[in-house]
């Protein structure tokens, strides 16, 4: 590793090596190759002058980048095309003149970005698919152990530890059906020539119509694609990046609500992350255990949510059939908004599977709390045996309010019940009280919930996938 220069944390720390290939320099020049290769095989197929000789050395060479070759010519040229159409020809003697006939640069710039892309959003997909099993996992595991639920931040009614598992669950549910209806739709640029009008088709096959509309479509069955876009301008419509970039900032919206909750929940000591034995959390305060993989979640989720502005404005701003200030931006935006979502889908993968439950400090938090949210429960108890509702409402706020000074003035416990069985006009006696006290009486339907969402969204799901299960994170740092 050189320590002199830059070197991104995408790449050193967070980023797995896996979405770092799809990205890399090889990767993209081998593509380009097999664009090359899929053209003069199709202008060979439609009648145009090229033997099995030149495509087969195309093919025997596709994998061997001469990058220094390339670069040199780069210095010379100014033009990363050219210069790797030269390189190519290099070891391609016989097949250099037929290389990128016909084709201008956004051929094999613009077609390898959506198969890049395609490829990557498949990477991300399998991840994706990996979070919402251990969620599934996890939401199974807890639909029935009662938690405080809040509103504001505030105590509100009970739920479940496993319910409030499938809020999260349901966002990253979302984003995948999303993510499928982009990923199937996304179609190759084909060859469409300087403006998209494919001027330089009609000169190679005389005018005819009905041969060069079958360029694209051959290209694209080649590439493993369905299609191609129906009409550009020099290169393909902006809005695509938009349009994926947008799913990676849907994904990092999910992840980062679901790591806060996560970080506050660890603040409680109801809920906490995966800790390493050797871990430290502080350096000036060894006993710390700081939430830092939810942390970092929702600090890369930030980027990606405005990384995904670069794509927006790019494709707002652009000229008639093309600009070229996409380039630069684009080769960092798209990369690096892939690379950044690779890296919080592995750690969501890894603190999900380790979070731990801390079922009595959850239960005891709950119970300092409950006999207030109990209040509607021991008045219809009270009415029963006599009393008048109107009265006894009155009375229970007046007693709340005396309650609740105990706990925030005083600094005492929750003493709710003690002053109702105090009170002769309740007509309940203290053991009667504490048995209206059972949290999973306050819970509603979540369970029942848990189960049926399970069963009906996430299990369908899951089953249609099941090949893309076991994914084991790696976490770098």
């Amino acid at each position: 590793m050189n320590y002199n220069v830059y070197s991104s944390p995408l790449s050193e720390r967070y980023a797995s090596k896996e979405m770092q290939y799809i990205f890399s320099q090889e990767k993209k020049f081998k593509t380009w190759r097999l664009l090359w290769i899929a053209l003069a095989e199709t202008e060979k197929e439609l009648g145009l002058d090229i033997t099995d000789e030149q495509i087969e050395e195309l093919k025997a060479h596709k994998d061997e980048i001469n990058f220094e070759d390339a670069k040199k010519r780069e210095k010379e040229v100014r033009h990363d095309v050219m210069s790797h159409v030269y390189a190519y020809g290099l070891l391609c003697p016989k097949a250099k003149g037929i290389i990128h006939l016909g084709a201008t640069s956004c051929y094999v710039g613009d077609n390898t970005d959506i198969i890049l892309m395609r490829e990557a959003l498949e990477l991300v997909r399998r991840k994706l698919i990996n979070v919402i099993d251990k969620l599934a996992d996890f939401a199974e595991k807890y639909k029935n152990l009662p938690t405080l639920g809040f509103t504001h931040f505030q105590p509100a009614q009970p739920t479940t530890v496993g319910k409030r598992a499938t809020l999260w669950l349901q966002e990253f549910l979302m984003d995948l059906a999303d993510l499928d209806y982009v990923k199937d739709s996304l179609k190759l640029l084909g060859s469409k020539g300087t403006t998209g009008t494919q001027a330089s088709f009609k000169e190679l096959f005389n005018d005819n119509d009905e041969i060069i509309d079958k360029i694209d479509p051959m290209i694209a069955e080649k590439m493993g694609f369905e299609g191609c876009y129906p009409v550009s301008g020099q290169t393909y419509s902006r809005k695509v990046d938009t349009r994926v970039a947008n799913i990676l900032a849907g994904i990092a919206a999910s992840a980062h609500k679901m790591s806060n909750d996560i970080r506050l929940l660890q603040h409680l000591k109801e809920v906490e992350e995966p800790f390493e034995k050797n871990q430290i959390g502080s350096s000036a305060m060894a006993y710390k255990r700081n939430p830092m993989r939810s942390e970092r979640i929702a600090s890369l989720s930030r980027y990606v949510m405005i990384d995904a502005l670069n794509p927006a404005v790019t494709s707002a701003t652009q000229w008639f059939e093309r600009t070229l200030d996409d380039s630069a931006n684009k080769r960092i935006s798209i990369a690096e908004g892939f690379l950044t979502i690779d890296g919080i889908l592995d750690l969501c993968i890894n603190v999900v599977d380790g979070l731990v439950v801390y079922d009595k400090v959850i239960t005891k938090h709950l119970m300092a709390e409950l006999p207030f949210m109990a209040t509607e429960n021991i008045m219809m108890d009270a009415v029963k045996k006599g009393g008048d509702r109107q009265e006894l409402h009155e009375k229970i706020r007046q007693l709340s309010m005396k309650a609740g000074a105990n706990v925030k003035q005083e600094g005492k416990d929750n003493n709710l019940l003690e002053l109702i069985a105090a009170d002769k006009d309740f007509g309940l006696t203290l053991e009667e009280l504490n048995e209206s006290m059972k949290p999973e009486k306050y819970v509603g339907r979540a369970p029942r919930q848990v189960d049926v969402f399970l069963k009906e969204c996430v299990k369908p799901v899951l089953e249609a996938n099941k090949d893309l299960l076991g994914v084991k994170a790696e976490i770098n740092v």
